[in-house]
């Protein structure tokens, strides 16, 4: 059972300093595994108007704010659209899934181009964010013993592997196929706290590892038969649109 987001999480758009292009629930609650006192981690785009890029006086590229509400913790955070947009094509996994999250918070015509971009955007070297982020997740899980950092690397795991065979974007633990079967255990264990250690009846640590050395060796092999370019072919789709939001012609 998913936990449910706060109806008023949508008032945000209305207290930020610029325009926001979009902002998404990200995190725990994307992956499928949000805990009863999981935060909620908000990301998103704003715009700043031409006079804060062009003069001497730039505005912040990033802005980062949290706060606490009717006992839920909330942590927004948003990138200019332009370095939104450069990051889009670093193969960073983490803004595609933000710009890709269903679980939308404020959307906008601008979000909306940015969305039909996106597949410019993928290319098979976002197996190496996926990889990458999974190692980190291991060595933290073996550093704290904590589940949530398991999770996260099975999540990565299936998510990169799920996008270098179809070109789509699964960002949700539960809706992926591949991954062994006391993972619907381990989520469900989750959901009860966020901050939990491996449950006394989960897998001992040699078959986690076996389990987790397999799914990386299967996205190396994704990675490697996949048919997704080697380079972004949305860069120039990105950059007229960048200016024409820049100067209201969007």
């Amino acid at each position: 059972m998913t936990a449910v987001l706060p109806g008023w999480l949508g008032e945000v758009a209305g207290e930020q300093p610029y325009p926001l292009a979009f902002a998404t629930v990200s995190g725990a609650h994307l992956y499928g595994f949000p805990s009863r006192d999981s935060d909620v981690d908000l990301r998103g785009v704003h715009v700043l108007p031409p006079e804060e890029v062009a003069g001497l006086r730039t505005g912040e590229q990033t802005l980062v704010r949290s706060w606490v509400r009717d006992g839920v913790e909330v942590d927004l955070v948003t990138h200019d659209l332009a370095k939104f947009c450069r990051m889009l094509l670093e193969r960073n996994g983490y803004v595609l899934e933000q710009l890709l999250s269903p679980l939308v918070v404020r959307s906008s015509p601008w979000n909306e181009e940015l969305r039909s971009l996106a597949p410019g955007c993928v290319t098979r070297h976002h197996a190496h964010h996926y990889l990458g982020f999974a190692r980190t997740q291991r060595r933290l899980f073996g550093r704290t013993g904590e589940l949530k950092p398991l999770l996260y690397a099975f999540r990565v795991l299936l998510t990169g592997a799920h996008l270098m065979r179809t070109g789509a974007l699964v960002a949700d633990l539960t809706l992926l196929a591949g991954g062994p079967a006391y993972l619907r255990d381990l989520v469900a264990a989750k959901r009860e706290a966020e901050h939990g250690a491996l449950p006394d009846a989960a897998p001992d640590r040699d078959l986690l590892d076996r389990d987790l050395d397999r799914l990386a060796a299967e996205l190396e092999e994704a990675r490697d038969a996949s048919r997704l370019p080697e380079t972004a072919s949305a860069r120039d789709a990105l950059h007229d649109l960048v200016v024409r939001i820049r100067l209201g012609r969007g």
